[in-house]
């Protein structure tokens, strides 16, 4: 088990918060993988704690389906096979495209010029083939966006999307991403918003994550995985 290279133990937060935070980070990064089993006390001893804030941070990750518990057995990082992993973006890209449709009357000149920055960014970022930056970049944007929907059901099931991505999208970055026309295709959006062009807005985001579903599937027979039958 890799020590954990976030946690903060002088935030101002209750112990048990940070400790959730740390390994639920620590799940999405891929620093926990999947099907590795989860031990209180090597946990606690990592991180500087009795057993008790771990218990409570597997109990609540249970709930969040980041662990799985089977019986006589213990605590598992849980499974995320790829079959989830192309439906999820499959519902992320019609959602995402009624996000930018809701956001449209909210983009005030101010959220314009904060998202054109992200994307100043986000393409030095590619440049320097940043991974993690490029990552948080690409998100901020997206965010966003979906926040100025104003539709918090949107925004909450929009936040579990990403939660779900997030475990599989370091990888992705990190072999396959052609960051170039990724940022040719936010800068469309962006073309679009600063225009007030809705149609087109709601065009170029929908080409853009059609691209990256595309991206996707090439990706998956770039290394010959049945995503049906196996997970990551």
């Amino acid at each position: 088990m890799k020590n954990f290279n976030n946690s903060n133990f002088n935030d101002y937060k209750p112990l048990r918060d940070v400790v959730f935070e740390t390994i639920r980070n620590a799940i999405l990064s891929g620093q926990l993988k999947p099907n590795e089993r989860l031990m209180e006390t090597q946990l606690a001893e990592k991180l500087g704690v009795s057993r008790t804030p771990v218990r409570e941070a597997i109990r609540k990750l249970e709930l969040e389906g980041l662990v799985t518990m089977i019986p006589r057995k213990g605590a598992y990082v849980s499974e995320l096979s790829l079959e989830e992993i192309m439906e999820t973006f499959e519902v992320r890209e019609s959602l995402e495209v009624l996000a930018i449709t809701l956001a449209f009357n909210n983009f005030t000149d101010k959220d314009i010029k904060e998202i054109e920055e992200i994307q100043d960014k986000f393409a030095e970022a590619c440049k320097k083939k940043d991974i993690k930056k490029i990552i948080n970049f690409d998100f901020e944007i997206h965010k966003k966006i979906y926040i100025l929907s104003k539709n918090n059901r949107l925004i909450s099931i929009m936040e579990s999307l990403n939660e779900v991505l997030s475990r599989f999208r370091m990888i992705y970055y990190y072999e396959f991403i052609s960051s170039e026309s990724i940022v040719k295709q936010h800068e469309e959006i962006i073309e679009a918003i600063r225009n007030r062009n809705v149609n087109k807005a709601a065009d170029a985001m929908r080409n853009h994550l059609q691209e990256i579903n595309s991206d996707m599937g090439n990706f998956l027979k770039f290394y010959n995985v049945n995503f049906k039958n196996k997970n990551i």
